[in-house]
């Protein structure tokens, strides 16, 4: 499903790919959502969606990269978790989004 940007978003900092088994550490519930938590993955701060967490591991491959994208741009949806959509825009570069910064494109 393509997307369309409808406000800038700037992300923070691009991270990486964070393998499944790593440990999670310095775990905070974020005051925004209690489905995000606020943590620290192999030495980085960072967010993560608590069912990517269990036994204070992550369960899945993770990248907590937002994109960097402009209004107007256009991505493709990779998947939704929560209140954010993983992104890929046409250049190839993946990320986060929040889901109120991007509609669908019919």
């Amino acid at each position: 499903m393509k997307l369309l940007v409808v406000e800038k978003h700037d992300g923070e900092g691009i991270f990486p790919l964070f393998p499944k088994g790593s440990a999670v550490t310095d775990v905070k519930v974020c005051d925004e959502s209690s489905h995000w938590l606020a943590c620290v993955i192999q030495g980085r701060e960072t967010y993560i969606p608590d069912i990517y967490v269990a036994d204070g591991i992550v369960t899945q491959d993770y990248n907590s990269t937002e994109l960097v994208v402009e209004k107007e741009h256009i991505v493709t949806l990779v998947h939704i978790v929560f209140e954010w959509v993983y992104v890929k825009d046409e250049s190839g570069r993946e990320g986060w989004l929040p889901a109120s910064k991007v509609t669908s494109l019919l």
